[in-house]
């Protein structure tokens, strides 16, 4: 039996890549899936029935409020909503550039998905958590936010604010019983990642800056999430913890 025994986990951009892999380490912990993304989810569910485990696909924009009811109506289907993990994001298709060169459209694309995507999830699953008693929610941030990324401007600030979001939601959904808490990744070699060349230079640079000398891998990110998916969190609310290999200390 696993720490998530009984309970319903919903995670959003999880059709691949780090998604993918965070959907099956909370169902590997015994944790009902609901795995979302605006891309084909079948894939991502696959690896987790093919593994023994218990999971749904569901497309899901995390800025239409549609989608989101549909999401809550699904994770009830499957016995409640006890953990979210809000992880979609626009990172990987980035080009860098300064910030003068990054189109106004650009820039409200970014800040709409990345940071009103978590308002909008917030709104949509609260009443439903609240209803149970309580739950957990994971964000996931950026370590960015700590050193301001050249090139990265707009990814930076929202995520920042996504930290932001973190800290007042917890202030006020403390008394609920609701634990709503931060992982601010370093630069990780994701699928997305290793396929788009504007990151290449500063991947040496992010490696020599680190104490621990090597590439963050995804699975780093693992130990944090489920930490922050059970019981073993439950007086830990409005944090963000940086798992960069320490790159930033804080």
């Amino acid at each position: 039996m696993g720490r998530l025994e009984g309970k319903v986990a919903v995670i959003t951009g999880a059709a691949q890549g780090i998604g993918a892999l965070m959907a099956k380490a909370l169902a590997a912990q015994s944790a009902k899936v609901l795995v979302t993304d605006v891309q084909d989810t079948s894939e991502a569910v696959k690896a987790i029935t093919d593994a023994g485990g218990t999971a749904q696909g569901l497309k899901v924009d995390v800025t239409n409020n549609d989608d989101l009811k549909a999401m809550v109506e699904a994770a009830k289907s499957m016995g409640g909503l006890d953990v979210m993990v809000n992880n979609a994001s626009i990172f990987a298709t980035i080009t860098p550039k300064p910030f003068f060169e990054i189109p106004d459209e650009e820039f409200d694309t970014i800040m709409r998905v990345n940071t009103r995507g978590v308002h909008q999830v917030m709104k949509a699953i609260v009443p439903t958590m609240i209803e149970a008693g309580g739950g957990k929610v994971i964000n996931i941030a950026s370590g960015t936010f700590y050193y301001g990324a050249p090139g990265l401007s707009h990814y930076t600030a929202s995520k920042g604010a996504v930290i932001a979001l973190t800290r007042c939601h917890a202030r006020e959904l403390g008394d609920k019983n609701i634990q709503v808490n931060a992982i601010a990744p370093g630069l990780t070699e994701s699928e997305g990642v290793k396929g788009n060349d504007g990151f290449s230079a500063g991947r040496a640079p992010t490696i020599a800056s680190r104490s621990i000398k090597r590439e963050m891998l995804p699975e780093d990110l693992l130990g944090t999430l489920l930490y922050l998916s059970t019981p073993d969190s439950n007086f830990v609310t409005g944090q963000t913890l940086n798992v960069d290999g320490g790159k930033v200390n804080i």
